[in-house]
């Protein structure tokens, strides 16, 4: 997202999340939502606080799945490409709370052909939530971080390059969070003859299943996160949480 006026903004709204954090990080937008392990990835970058995009319980758009396996038997696991923070969050999941360093390879988001060539697959975004499900074993990643671990997980946040702090002040994120949460019922009306699912399966999704507001949970959960990923090197360091506006 990057100000094109003082009093308006261009919105770029057909990037992927890991499309968007390479945006971010060579400067061509000023903010952009993208994963949060980017956070740690990225330097001189801010967080905007209070919104986010997370989950308590169920996430549903983020999910392993195997032709009948167990986590803990898989050998090779192929990573959706389109999110990093859920390719790390599995590689936690797998090294933290099962005790297993499989392989892990990078693919592109076609779950016939990631089971094909691996034992489990991590697919996210629209094709995790729309893939055939019959004789899979599916689970939801948010879900396993909630049983291990007793958290929320934040998966996305809204981030800003130092250099523009001033000028995106002047966006009003939460005003935005508000009103798209207003404005649900039409929003999955417009997608679900996209993704062929039923309108108010996609309501409860957008209502129920993602979480948008950063509270004390979701930061704790956040935190341990980084803690993890640094501890089983997915990140180069571990910097404190720096919001924007309290600088």
């Amino acid at each position: 997202m990057r100000g094109a006026q003082q009093s308006c903004v261009e919105l770029i709204t057909d990037a992927a999340p890991a499309r968007c954090a390479d945006l971010l990080a060579h400067a061509a937008v000023d903010a952009a939502l993208v994963p949060v392990i980017e956070y740690q990835r990225i330097p001189e970058i801010l967080i905007v606080p209070e919104v986010c995009v997370g989950a308590r319980h169920i996430v549903r758009s983020v999910r392993i799945a195997t032709r009948g396996a167990e986590l803990k038997d898989a050998r090779t696991v192929a990573l959706d490409t389109s999110s990093r923070t859920s390719a790390a969050l599995t590689q936690i999941i797998f090294r933290e709370f099962l005790g297993r360093v499989p392989q892990f390879t990078p693919c592109e988001p076609d779950l016939n052909r990631m089971l094909d060539a691996h034992d489990a697959a991590l697919i996210i975004g629209d094709p995790g939530m729309t893939f055939e499900g019959e004789g899979l074993r599916i689970f939801d990643v948010a879900s396993l971080w909630r049983e291990f671990t007793g958290l929320s997980f934040v998966f996305a946040m809204w981030m800003a390059r130092e250099g523009v702090q001033d000028k995106i002040r002047k966006v009003d994120f939460a005003g935005a969070r508000d009103e798209g949460l207003a404005q649900v019922e039409v929003i999955a009306a417009q997608y679900e003859d996209l993704l062929n699912l039923p309108r108010r399966e996609l309501c409860a999704y957008l209502l129920e299943n993602i979480c948008y507001e950063l509270d004390d949970e979701m930061r704790t959960g956040l935190e341990l996160f980084y803690k993890l990923a640094y501890k089983h090197n997915l990140i180069p360091s571990r910097r404190p949480l720096r919001m924007l506006g309290t600088l």
